[in-house]
């Protein structure tokens, strides 16, 4: 299954009052293993950009000056996220941000039944715990020390091993191993199927004998003479 891990950098907290976002990035990831295919843009917001924001990604008003409207760059964006789940941190607030773009520029918004909040994955998996990003980061041991600011494909990147974690890990995936076996010999559309290994052949040898012998039974009653008040005797 094709699913898009994403993040947004935004000049506020609420579109509503006239924040706008300013980045976002997308990583696909299949079956949950990343295919190495990634979407990446900055806006210019039209605004001037808060200071407690520029704080958090770094994005100044100049910096942003020259890049493309999001209206000019939404087909692009729209034609890599396709109709597949969108994984998020704190969903609720991307899908603010991008649904909030779309319908600026008088395109449909996503459908909110895609969204996958990985806040309420990991509220679920570990409740009472930190849910933050870094909090993640650190429980499943992921390198995050070249985050020195927030920046939305960086974040996609992590979250997208986040997520996978929180479904289970990489282990959860015999079939993945099958499917790249599958894909190895040129079939990429018939269902992988796991190989047993067969049974081995040849003369059957007998069981070695296990039992202890006559005087290992005599020196074990006589170490477990020495005992003082052995706790299977109360």
């Amino acid at each position: 299954m094709r699913e898009i891990v994403f993040d947004t950098e935004t000049t506020g907290l609420d579109p509503r009052t006239g924040d706008r976002m300013v980045e976002i990035g997308c990583i696909e990831i299949v079956n949950l293993m990343p295919t190495g295919r990634s979407f990446h843009a900055y806006y210019n917001p039209e605004r001037d950009m808060p200071a407690g924001a520029e704080a958090v990604h770094g994005l100044s008003a100049a910096f942003l000056s020259d890049k493309p409207l999001f209206r000019d760059g939404a087909a692009d964006l729209l034609a890599f996220i396709g109709d597949d789940p969108l994984v998020a941190h704190n969903a609720g607030f991307d899908f603010g941000f991008l649904n909030n773009e779309l319908e600026l520029c008088g395109l449909t918004p996503v459908d909110t039944g895609r969204m996958v909040d990985t806040v309420a994955l990991a509220r679920k998996r570990h409740p009472g715990a930190k849910l933050s990003l870094d909090a993640l980061c650190t429980r499943y041991g992921i390198d995050r020390s070249h985050r020195v600011k927030h920046g939305a494909l960086l974040d996609a990147e992590l979250l997208a091993q986040v997520y996978v974690e929180l479904r289970g890990g990489r282990q959860i995936g015999l079939e993945l191993a099958a499917d790249a076996a599958s894909s190895q010999s040129g079939d990429t559309h018939q269902p992988a199927t796991l190989q047993l290994r067969q049974a081995p052949t040849g003369a059957r040898r007998e069981p070695r004998p296990h039992a202890a012998s006559a005087a290992e039974l005599a020196r074990h009653a006589e170490f477990v003479g020495k005992m003082k008040a052995p706790l299977w005797l109360k």
